[in-house]
């Protein structure tokens, strides 16, 4: 029970002999902007105007007992708090309680009240901004004055929040000094009659000792339940006590922020056109360098006779000049970044620049692939989903590589990331996949989603997601060649502005060095 000392409680008892009783008291309610701390630890604030001054009007109780002894007849919000008239019934306990009042031996009210709209702050107060004042009771327990507020043992529910307000009588009204006419004294009046309320330290009443329970008193109460276990553990966090502590919030300079190794990176520097066709050596000097194909064969025939010549022929090759291009990057690392972040801050930039480069030529070599194989074959978007008519595609470009090529049958099947979706998902009349994980003999190949390195129609399956969607070529990764010469890394300290340059680069070319080894898909 959370009890506040306000100055200014006045008890109006009775008038003359003429006159009936005025039967009222007046003072503060709640003050506002104060903080109490209730049973288990909870902090509470009322914020100025959080009680109502209008709707219906509050009982008087007995100690929150719900005993009436009278009503609340009037309510006025002031920069101290909510101040309150209330009037006693004529009734015996009504009777008694005026008697109690006027005698002092009650000296101090208690408002009961619901909060509507709360929220708590860093500190984990609980800040009541709106709340219905339900009911206001006299009580008989006074204030001690060694015990300030902070140290508060009060029972409190967060669906309903009881804070027993206590101001002491500022002095004794003598009931024949009252007037005799019996009249209801309006609030504004009431508070105007009094002497202005001075702010005085808020002190709380004494807390009971409380005796920690024994394990066979504790397991019994548990083993009860309801509302004797949930008391028990509230007079057992109140019980405990308050000393200082350390925690995380209160030392976050000392905490260390940890940094796990190694770092992610997501990029994956992988090169399927590259490693499928399979790179070769680069000449070091020049930039052009000559790749010789033979374009024109030489003739055989049968002899016409004995003796007689036999068929007469010619070789002739082209040069296919290829030209080196230069490919890389570079970052520039400040020497401060070097010593005061991660050791391994040089093997970070290089590793990501390893998988970049490596992507990077990929490309280069999907696209150069795309555009070198000229000989096209229709396979209509709507098609695609028809395992019979890929199938057609299929053996459609074989055919046209093995006349075109003079005898070469495709080894490899490049996909972009769409089409090789497309192709596991086809299936025969039955739903049966073309191309099943599990292999049987009778199947066109295997594809899995976790594997792009599969196998269809015979043929290996590079699926490059360089490539743009709708790519399907068939061809003989022997007429797409690939020459690269890797130069790594290359570190160089610049002192004048106190950083590291560091490059990554290598030389690559690509040479479609015969076109009719290959078959590109065209939608139309």
């Amino acid at each position: 029970m959370i009890q506040f000392i306000a100055q200014d409680l006045t008890i109006d008892a009775g008038a003359g002999d003429n006159a009936a009783p005025k039967r009222q008291i007046s003072g503060l309610a709640v003050p506002w902007n104060t903080e109490a701390t209730v049973l288990g630890g909870q902090k509470v604030i009322f914020l100025p105007g959080s009680l109502p001054e209008d709707g219906p009007a509050p009982k008087l109780l007995e100690e929150h007992a719900g005993l009436p002894v009278g009503m609340v007849t009037a309510r006025q919000s002031t920069d101290q708090g909510m101040m309150f008239t209330a009037k006693l019934a004529e009734t015996s306990r009504g009777n008694d309680a005026m008697a109690l009042l006027t005698m002092g031996a009650i000296d101090s009210v208690s408002v009961g009240a619901n909060p509507i709209k709360f929220k708590f702050d860093k500190n984990g107060t609980m800040v009541v901004s709106s709340a219905d004042f339900v009911e206001l009771s006299l009580v008989n327990q006074g204030a001690f004055s060694d015990a300030k507020i902070s140290d508060v043992a009060a029972a409190l529910k967060r669906e309903q929040i009881g804070v027993w307000v206590e101001t002491p009588d500022e002095e004794e009204s003598n009931p024949a000094s009252q007037p005799t006419e019996e009249k209801e004294t309006p609030m504004s009046e009431a508070i105007e009659a009094q002497p202005e309320v001075v702010p005085t330290p808020i002190f709380a009443t004494a807390k009971r000792e409380f005796k920690l329970p024994s394990a066979a008193e504790y397991i019994a109460t548990f083993l009860r339940g309801g509302n004797d276990f949930s008391q028990l553990q509230d007079n057992i966090r109140a019980a405990a006590p308050v000393a200082p502590y350390i925690d995380t919030e209160s030392n976050p300079g000392i905490l260390p922020t940890p940094i796990v190794q190694p770092a992610y990176n997501n990029f994956r520097g992988l090169r399927p056109v590259i490693d499928a066709v399979g790179p070769k050596a680069m000449p070091t000097t020049g930039q052009v360098f000559i790749r010789p194909s033979v374009t024109t064969h030489v003739s055989m025939a049968a002899q016409s006779a004995q003796n007689a010549a036999l068929q007469t022929g010619t070789l002739k090759t082209t040069s296919n000049q290829v030209t080196k291009l230069a490919y890389g990057g570079y970052v520039t690392i400040s020497e401060q970044d070097m010593d005061w972040s991660d050791p391994n801050i040089i093997s970070l930039v290089l590793d990501d620049m390893s998988r970049i480069y490596a992507n990077q030529t990929d490309d280069v070599a999907a696209d150069n692939l795309v555009a070198g194989a000229t000989t096209t074959a229709i396979l209509s978007n709507a098609n695609l989903a028809d395992p019979a008519k890929v199938v057609a595609f299929m053996y459609d470009s074989a055919s046209t590589i093995l006349s075109g090529s003079n005898g070469n049958l495709p080894t490899h099947l490049f996909l972009s990331a769409n089409m090789f979706a497309a192709l596991g998902k086809l299936s025969d009349t039955s739903g049966r996949p073309l191309f099943p994980q599990t292999g049987p003999m009778n199947a066109y190949g295997s594809l899995s989603p976790g594997a792009t390195e599969s196998v269809a129609f015979g043929l290996r399956v590079v699926v490059d997601r360089n490539f743009a969607d709708g790519t399907i070529i068939v061809g003989d990764s022997t007429g797409y060649e690939i020459f690269e010469q890797q130069k790594g890394a290359l570190s160089i300290d610049v002192p004048a502005s106190m950083s590291r340059t560091i490059a990554w680069r290598g030389y690559f070319a690509t040479l479609m060095i015969d076109a009719s080894k290959f078959v590109k898909r065209t939608a139309s």
